[in-house]
Order: structure tokens, then sequence, then C-alpha cells
């Protein structure tokens, strides 16, 4: 009988030891505690995912959550879900496709009319290396949702955002960010060969560019700004990459994929701890890996290439110049 017991003790340590690792790589549970009751949050691409589980996080501690998506038939869905989980009434589906420039504009415009405050705005919808699609707008895809929808939909809900401060914003970038880089000569991939991994770690890249610059300009107004990479989840953005539909990757790498990939659940902590910390309150302009501050990558450092990337981008969305975020003004070329 003894002879069992030193196997049995070194597979249950074995077995102890990846489940503690599992946890340190997931990066664990948000630490804060803080309720956000009476606070507004709006939570892009949040009928899925990352996204799902941010807004019911947020909407466990007492948040009016709009969740904004595209599908609204899966967007009522997980509104009623969370309202269901939380007992939470105030969770509230409306459509908002990030893909189209007069979509953004008719939320936003919705949003400032409806809601007497914006406390948080989580920019958490994303697309990973699709194929060579464009948006309604003529944008390349990944570009156009990840970055340029976001950014538009940000400057124009700037000043309910200022009138409701202390208030957050949260972008959703990634670790590809530091494989990212601007081609300011062609943004869209209008010229070149179209890459879809390159594609992606640029538009990641303009997440932290755009955190950064628009930290800057929101100095002093009581608005703060950060993106973070929440990590590798199980979830249906990795749709495009073949990884979930191949044998191989599901019997060879299935254990790596295991220890390395979060579930929703613990990929929506980072979010909800930039979203509520009280001792983040006054942090802007950084880049989180999970729940730890972190130095991005040299060119998302690069201030230049910051502020080019904004007027490059208000550009592109048509956005006033001169009056910020009033959001009125040049009309895109098509």
């Amino acid at each position: 009988m003894n002879r069992f017991l030193l196997p049995v003790s070194v597979v249950g340590t074995v077995i102890g030891g990846t489940v503690l690792l599992k946890d340190y790589v997931a990066g664990g549970a948000c630490p804060s505690k803080a309720t956000i009751p009476g606070k507004t949050v709006i939570v892009t691409g949040a009928n899925t995912g990352i996204g799902k589980q941010t807004a019911l996080e947020l909407a466990k501690r007492g948040g009016n959550i709009i969740l904004a998506c595209r599908d609204m038939e899966k967007c009522e869905a997980a509104a009623k879900d969370i309202r269901g989980e939380t007992l939470n009434p105030r969770v509230r589906a409306q459509h908002l496709d990030l893909s189209s420039l007069k979509s953004i504009r008719e939320f936003a415009q919705k949003v400032i009319k409806e809601e007497e405050r914006v406390d948080v705005l989580v920019n958490n919808a994303a697309v990973m290396r699709c194929p060579h699609w464009t948006t309604e707008d003529g944008f390349e895809m990944q570009f156009g949702v990840n970055h340029l929808g976001h950014f538009l939909l940000t400057n124009l809900l700037l000043d309910k955002l200022k009138a409701s401060a202390p208030s957050r914003i949260i972008n959703l970038s990634s670790l590809a960010h530091v494989a990212g880089h601007i081609d300011f000569d062609d943004l869209n991939w209008k010229t070149k060969k179209y890459d879809t991994k390159a594609a992606y770690c640029q538009s990641k890249l303009a997440v932290v560019l755009f955190t950064k610059e628009l930290s800057r300009r929101l100095q002093g107004t009581g608005v703060t700004v950060n993106a973070l990479h929440p990590g590798v989840a199980r979830t249906e953005l990795g749709r495009h990459t073949g990884m979930h539909s191949s044998a191989f990757s599901s019997f060879t790498l299935g254990p790596f994929f295991w220890l390395l990939f979060k579930s929703p659940q613990l990929a929506a902590q980072p979010s909800t701890y930039l979203a509520v910390a009280e001792e983040l309150e006054s942090v802007s302009g950084k880049y989180f890996d999970g729940l730890r501050e972190k130095a991005p990558s040299p060119e998302a450092e690069d201030e230049e290439v910051a502020r080019r990337l904004w007027a490059e981008s208000a550009h592109l969305v048509g956005l006033d110049m001169a009056h910020g975020s009033s959001g009125k003004g040049q009309s895109l070329p098509r």
C-alpha cells in the first residue's frame, strides 16, 4: 500500500501546483470591493465574452449598465441574463455598430440626450484577425472597429464624461500591440498586401497611443483613461484564427491552452478593477497587463506618433478639430 503513496503524492503536488500556476498566470480576481451605485457605465461589445462578464461584474456592484452591441438579439439576451443573475434591473441593451460612423453618432446622440451622466466608458469590443473586410465607411475592419470606432465614440461622449467627473475611460488593447507599427502611408491597407496579424497588431497599438494622447488632453478635467491587456481568454474573439477548430490544437496544445487561456470571467477582472478601484481614481495614461501597470512598447510611448495618429484619426472619422468632442463639421470622404 505504501508503494502507492509516493506516486499519489507526486500527482497531487503536480495538480495542485498546476492549479496555483494557472491562478497566477490568469492574474486573479479584482482586489477592489468598491461599489458603484448610481453610476452609469457603457460597455461596448457586451453581448458575449469579456464584455458581457465586465458588464455583469459592474452590475453586481450596483451600476446602471448600458450594453452597447451590434447584434440586438444577442444584446437583449445578455442584458436579461445579467439582470437575472445580479437582480439589478438597471441593465439595458442599446444598438451600436462600431463599423458604422452613422451608428456611432446615433448612439452617442441618444446617450447625450437620455442619460444624466456617464461615469465609466469601457471600450471593449474588438475584431481579431478577420479576412480583409472593410467597414461601412471603407476602413480596414480591425483598424476601423478596434481604434477608429472607439476613437469617435469616446470623443463624442467626452463632454458627458467631463460633466460626470470623476469619470473613467477604459480601452482594451492587447499584448499584441508590441508587434504593431503605425503605417501612416497606408493605415487602411489599400496598397500593400493584407496581413491579418499585422493589421490586428497595428489596431491594438493604435489603442494604446490613443490612450496616451487622450490622457494628455484630459489633464485637469477629472476624467482618466487607461489601456489594458486583459489576457488571452477563451472567447469568440479568436474565431478567425483557426486555433479553436484545429484538432492539432485541441489535442496537442490543449493542456497549454487550459493553463494560459483565461475564462471570460477572469479576463473581465482587469476591466472591472480599472473601472471601480478607488486607488486608481487619479491614475491616467497608463497601460495595464492584467491587474498590474506595465510599460507598453517603445512605439506606444512615442508622443509624436500619438499626436499624428490623433490628427489622422480625427480626419478619417470627420471629427471637428476645432470643437473637439462636438462631432460636428467635416464629412468623411468615402
